[in-house]
């Protein structure tokens, strides 16, 4: 907060059409400087990871006249959190001046003498439309465009819209929250000069995983909009640009598209294979099992640390292993040059990529991502004698350090870091699976597996996961899942995250 004796200050925030993506750095900077940050129903709750975790959020969402808080009351809302001298970031689908009532909202903040500014966002005209592959101008077919709410009572005496204008001078209409209205606003169309030959489109979610699009002409679209279950929220396009979709179409092409993914790897680690997903048309649910902290007491690092000059090999088995390492020995007083005279082995190329960013090229890369190729990797240097440092997690494999000491090596097992089960609610997931709208759990390593498995009622984990795909990155990985009795569909050839996205889109073909 910014101290009650000065009056804050609000931000009027399009939020974009629904991909958080699109949303302005200028929108998210407001989230993140916001004290207070009041969101709608269609603004994407990604967007909130902006915002400072100390920050109060309040949910006011419409949903098919399902008011959480009218709009009186949202605006008496932001003028109380502004008067407390809070910054507040007023978060609006689309664009907060188009259909968005932020002009209402504006008005009420001068009235207040509340201080303001306006963020325009994405409008769901221009996110949908461009996701559906529909350019609402082209110099072949028209020029002009407009935006008509679809939100009219059709039981007013006298209608605010002028049918005969929109249907015989506008080449491109754009109908926001018309789905309702849909039969109403097809029949005045044509009543009043257009076409029923018009090409028509609805878009539901637009710009989201969950977009849907039906195509169709002014006399048809009614019963296809019905036939394909669509409902709010959707816009509705008219005009003759509808039909460039069968060329122009790109997003609803993307091989994941609508599939619902469950990603089960620590948050922290898990937006790289998040956001590939995503592009791949995925939805992704995140739900870390993992949370990846330091060890319970440095001790035994910190002694190895403190002899680095015994020892021939560092041996890193995860990029985990590689930054806990590193950071306690800077946090020791020393730095690379300490490890000057070590040679170091890898398991993977992420692991050994880490490696590079601390100052270090790895000494070895097994063919294989797994402690067994490390192995096999060792049989052809003469580590007889040598003493080797394993920096790692606890509980972790012990192939690697016995299969070392088996030939020669003398090895020292230290803990760098820890893993442990996720503080989650597993109420959303068992909700989800059980509904049948999860179609597959991606696991990356065995403690992903063990720690969903324990999310599960152990009664119900066969019904939970009854047609739910099981995507794994490797073989110890899959082997883990088996043990606990679930079964694999999709197992990583390369064991790292782009081989298991390889492996999900091998699937889908």
């Amino acid at each position: 907060m910014h101290g009650n004796n000065e009056t804050g200050k609000v931000f009027l925030v399009g939020a974009g059409p629904g991909d958080p993506g699109l949303i302005t750095v200028k929108g998210a900077d407001c989230i993140a400087r916001a004290d207070v940050v009041v969101y709608d129903y269609l603004a994407s709750p990604t967007l909130l990871a902006h915002a400072n975790p100390a920050a109060e959020m309040i949910y006011v969402g419409k949903k098919g006249g399902d008011h959480t808080l009218p709009q009186d009351g949202i605006n008496a809302l932001i003028v109380e959190k502004a008067r407390q001298g809070n910054v507040v970031a007023r978060l609006k689908g689309g664009d907060p001046f188009i259909f968005g009532r932020g002009g209402e909202e504006a008005e009420v903040l001068i009235a207040a003498g509340i201080p303001f500014e306006v963020v325009p966002g994405v409008t769901a005209a221009i996110g949908a439309s461009a996701y559906a592959g529909i350019p609402l101008t082209h110099r072949d077919y028209t020029s002009d465009v407009a935006f008509v709410t679809g939100h009219e009572d059709p039981t007013k005496a006298e209608s605010s819209v002028d049918w005969h204008a929109l249907a015989t001078g506008i080449g491109t209409l754009v109908f926001f929250m018309g789905v309702k209205n849909l039969p109403t606003i097809a029949a005045n169309l044509v009543a009043n000069g257009r076409s029923a030959d018009t090409p028509a489109a609805v878009i539901r979610w637009g710009t989201t995983p969950k977009q849907k699009t039906v195509t169709a002409t002014l006399g048809t679209i009614v019963d296809e909009t019905r036939s394909a279950g669509i409902k709010a929220p959707a816009i509705i396009i008219v005009g003759g640009v509808v039909n460039l979709r069968k060329t122009m179409q790109w997003f609803e092409n993307r091989p994941l598209m609508g599939r619902r993914i469950v990603v089960t790897r620590a948050r922290e680690q898990a937006s790289g294979l998040v956001q590939r997903l995503t592009e791949y048309g995925a939805e992704c649910i995140q739900c870390p099992t993992i949370q990846v902290g330091p060890p319970p007491d440095w001790a035994g690092l910190d002694r190895a640390i403190e002899t680095l000059d015994q020892y021939s090999w560092i041996v890193f088995t995860s990029v985990n292993g590689v930054d806990y390492f590193f950071r306690r020995l800077f946090e020791n007083g020393l730095d690379v040059r300490a490890l000057g005279h070590i040679k170091t082995a890898a398991i993977g190329p992420a692991t050994a990529d880490r490696l590079r960013t601390w100052g270090l090229k790895s000494d070895l890369i097994p063919e294989s991502y797994r402690a067994e190729s490390v192995v096999e990797a060792f049989s052809a240097k003469p580590v007889k004698g040598s003493r080797v440092l394993l920096p790692r997690a606890m509980e972790a494999r012990s192939v690697l350090p016995v299969e070392l000491a088996r030939m020669g090596a003398s090895v020292d097992e230290v803990t760098a870091y820890e893993t442990r089960q996720a503080e989650n609610s597993a109420a959303d997931l068992i909700a989800r699976l059980a509904e049948g709208t999860i179609d597959m759990i991606t696991f990356t390593s065995s403690s992903t597996v063990k720690n969903f498995h324990r999310l599960l009622p152990p009664d119900r984990v066969d019904s939970l996961m009854d047609g739910v795909s099981v995507a794994s990155i490797g073989p110890i990985t899959s082997q883990t899942a088996r043990d606990l009795g679930l079964s694999v569909t999709i197992e990583a050839d390369t064991y790292t995250i782009p081989g298991l996205i390889q492996a999900i889109l091998n699937h889908q073909a």
